[in-house]
């Protein structure tokens, strides 16, 4: 894939987590652990503090990633459904979060397809950033 732009290098959110709002989302392969996903890349992107990590290597108990979570200045958890499976891996390893959301009790459904409207996206990103990120 061509690269037309300069590449935007985020946070390493290893060294720089108690400055950071690191999101965890979840990726699930349904319209609402895609909108999930698309929210955290759209506030990774916007709001400068923010940065997602990833909720796999936390569940899969890296000891990095797991030390970033724990450091973060917010910790903010975005579900896909009512399974709450990031908000479990951290609950499983006694990590508080700052903020929990579930993407499929924001108005969206939870449909088998990787298609999802963007208007959800920016609505839940523009949600999360006045309820958490601003404050």
């Amino acid at each position: 894939m061509e690269q037309t732009s300069p590449v935007k290098l985020l946070p390493l959110c290893s060294k720089e987590a108690e400055n950071l709002d690191i999101i965890l989302a979840c990726d699930g392969a349904a319209s609402v652990g895609q909108v999930g996903h698309a929210v955290a890349v759209e506030l990774t992107n916007t709001v400068e503090s923010a940065r997602m990590c990833c909720i796999t290597a936390v569940a899969a108990e890296s000891k990095a990633h797991v030390d970033i979570a724990r450091r973060a200045r917010k910790l903010i958890v975005i579900n896909g459904c009512a399974n709450r499976c990031a908000s479990k891996v951290l609950e499983r390893l006694g990590i508080p979060y700052t903020y929990e959301t579930v993407i499929s009790k924001e108005g969206v459904d939870k449909v088998p397809t990787l298609d999802f409207d963007e208007e959800d996206v920016s609505r839940i990103a523009r949600k999360i950033t006045d309820e958490v990120l601003n404050q």
